[in-house]
């Protein structure tokens, strides 16, 4: 049988570099090529039958690990702050960080991370796009206030932003000065039209087939509407990946560390996405439903015990 190489990539935006080492070591090959799915068939060629990759995770990492799944024997993808740690060294440049990366895949010593499927990432994409419309709407929406109070305009702070008022705002106000109503106008049409893509957006997520089951699951619990659990399905992904309960805080990013009893500030190696969507969900009214007289204690009952285990 053929011996395992081992590969290690540094990728950037425009250029790949590469080593390649056998089981001992020893160097097979060492360069660098473009970003290009063509130049990675043809480097691809050139490699031994059997060969394992590794690359840390970057923006530009997510296309290579597509492309390269089918072909490779191994691929995995390493934490850039672990990896940092680890193979850490005084001379850095790109092709001795590709041969840290393999080092660390051959003996391994590789802080390998969560590498969601093809179809979550795509969707995951979608839902963070939305995020990126909304804090467009909130920055379009105070532009729109700080233009009125720049200018001394008196208005009524709940209904600014209702279609009917901001129409009546401007046609009857005559305090309203001429040189910011076409700015006013701008922007509620960039608010329109960022709330109508938006919409647009979330639809077509709720409607996915591949979501659509976890989805209905995940709002039957008090105060997960849509975007929550959109949020969940897609940032945390499979939840198997946990080893424990802790380990999914950590990385929701909803507890501190502890040092000698006291309650450290909250890490920032957490997922922000689905952090912010937590915080603001545990921010929301609950109603609260008077628990039956026949249950005596605080263990749910075995129906939504198994029930809660497949969200």
């Amino acid at each position: 049988m053929t011996s395992m190489n081992y590969i290690g990539l540094d990728v950037h935006k425009k250029t790949i570099s590469y080593c390649v080492k056998d089981a001992s070591g020893r160097v097979q090959q060492e360069g660098r090529i473009r970003s290009t799915r063509r130049e990675l068939d043809c480097w691809m060629k050139t490699l031994p039958q059997r060969w394992s990759v590794a690359m840390e995770a970057t923006i530009f990492s997510g296309w290579i690990y597509d492309y390269l799944l089918p072909r490779a024997t191994q691929i995995k993808v390493a934490h850039p702050l672990m990896l940092r740690a680890i193979a850490a060294a005084k001379k850095k440049n790109d092709q001795i960080d590709a041969s840290k990366i393999e080092d660390c895949l051959r003996c391994d010593f590789l802080p390998e991370c969560h590498m969601m499927p093809a179809a979550i990432r795509d969707r995951r994409r979608t839902l963070r796009y939305r995020h990126l419309l909304v804090r467009q709407m909130v920055r379009m929406k105070n532009r729109v206030s700080g233009l009125l109070m720049e200018t001394g305009v008196e208005y009524n702070k709940q209904r600014l932003h209702e279609v009917s008022y901001f129409r009546e705002l401007l046609s009857e106000n005559e305090e309203v000065p001429s040189s910011i109503r076409p700015l006013l106008k701008l922007s509620r049409e960039t608010i329109e039209r960022c709330q109508r893509t938006e919409y647009a957006l979330v639809s077509s997520l709720r409607r996915d087939p591949v979501l659509a089951d976890r989805i209905t699951r995940l709002r039957t619990v008090p105060g997960v509407g849509p975007i929550t659990a959109l949020t969940w399905a897609l940032e945390i992904g499979d939840v198997s990946r946990f080893r424990t309960i802790k380990h999914a805080i950590s990385y929701c990013g909803l507890c501190g560390d502890e040092h000698k009893a006291m309650r450290m500030p909250l890490s920032k190696q957490r997922n922000k996405h689905i952090q912010r969507v937590l915080v603001e969900a545990a921010k929301l009214p609950i109603p609260f439903t008077a628990r039956p007289l026949h249950c005596h204690s605080d263990v749910a009952p075995a129906s939504t015990l198994e029930h809660t285990r497949g969200l």
